[in-house]
């Protein structure tokens, strides 16, 4: 009998062992599977179920590369700037992939070339919008009333001008230089940031912790860029790839009118340099304008893959 209960003794403790083994790995599990399910990482996971969205992202990737290693491969003044008359207006072949301009000059290095300037006034002018059109529409949406008004309506004066028509005429107040061109770029969609992030705002700014936040004596400013920010980043994470594709294409058409800077090389110069040989030159003007485009598609597939992941209806709960 007491073999017998010595024998249930250690079978229940081994039964009770097992059970508080797989609560422990259980509880570890759901723990590591907690931290794994962040924001990022979730907006990441859904991102990827998308085969457009990731393409998008490798052809980006495979780009931005390319424009980054033109940079250490072509020399300024003997591969973009130099001419060679001899060979002007030649058809694409092996030896110039995308033919050569009225001046002899490979068209397939000018635009490798050029790909890193037309990328960063891309991005840097929504770096600069998103900064300053964001801050405006948090505070329009926080404070409302004649704040929001006030911005409101200044926004929409500034939005009911063309972008080209605005950037043509900050370029000619201020002079031709990319640092004026990107400054440009980025004050005409300031209002689109505006709209975007005041409309983020609303639903969150009479949320409960927003409201403690305020009755323990936190500054606006630290409710605003703390609290009320961190909750409506999606519209504008995906303004920003949007935005990066509209700087693209506003960069490319000042610079195809003469209005960028004539020291640097860009896929809107190239296509302005040459329109008026299009009929004997497709080649030169059609290669660049097929870079901008691909460019703005992968950007356009990769902020529609960012837009799906942020949607709630897509997330596992």
């Amino acid at each position: 009998m007491l073999l017998l209960t010595r024998a249930s003794k250690r079978a229940i403790r081994s039964e009770v062992n097992a059970v508080e083994t797989v609560k422990r790995k259980f509880t570890a599990a759901e723990l590591q599977q907690y931290k794994k399910r962040s924001m990022f990482g979730e907006v990441w996971r859904n991102y990827k179920k998308s085969p457009s969205a990731m393409i998008g992202l490798v052809v980006l990737v495979i780009i931005i590369v390319v424009a980054i290693v033109a940079q250490f491969i072509y020399d300024y003044d003997t591969d973009i700037v130099q001419q060679n008359i001899k060979e002007r207006f030649q058809t694409p072949s092996a030896e110039h992939p995308f033919g050569t301009d009225q001046y002899g000059r490979d068209v397939l290095t000018r635009v490798l070339y050029g790909a890193k300037y037309s990328l960063a006034v891309g991005i840097v002018s929504v770096a600069i919008s998103c900064v300053l059109g964001s801050s405006l529409g948090l505070i329009a949406g926080y404070y409302g009333g004649f704040t929001e008004n006030l911005i409101l309506r200044v926004c929409e004066v500034f939005a009911g001008i063309p972008s080209v028509l605005l950037g043509i005429a900050i370029m000619s107040a201020f002079g031709q230089s990319i640092v004026v061109l990107m400054f440009a770029i980025g004050l005409v969609y300031v209002p689109m940031f505006a709209r975007t992030a005041r409309a983020a705002v609303l639903p969150v700014r009479d949320q409960e912790y927003i409201e403690a936040a305020r009755v323990s004596g936190v500054g606006d400013l630290k409710i605003i860029f703390g609290h009320v920010l961190p909750n409506a980043m999606s519209p504008i994470i995906v303004q920003v790839t949007m935005g990066v594709a509209n700087g693209i294409l506003t960069a490319s058409s000042l610079s195809f009118l003469g209005l960028g800077d004539p020291n640097i090389m860009t896929w809107g110069m190239i296509i302005g340099s040459n329109k008026d040989y299009i009929m004997n030159s497709w080649w030169a003007v059609t290669f660049p304008g097929l870079a901008i485009f691909l460019v703005v598609l992968a950007i356009g597939l990769i902020g529609d893959g960012i837009n799906d992941a942020f949607n709630p209806r897509l997330r596992r709960r």
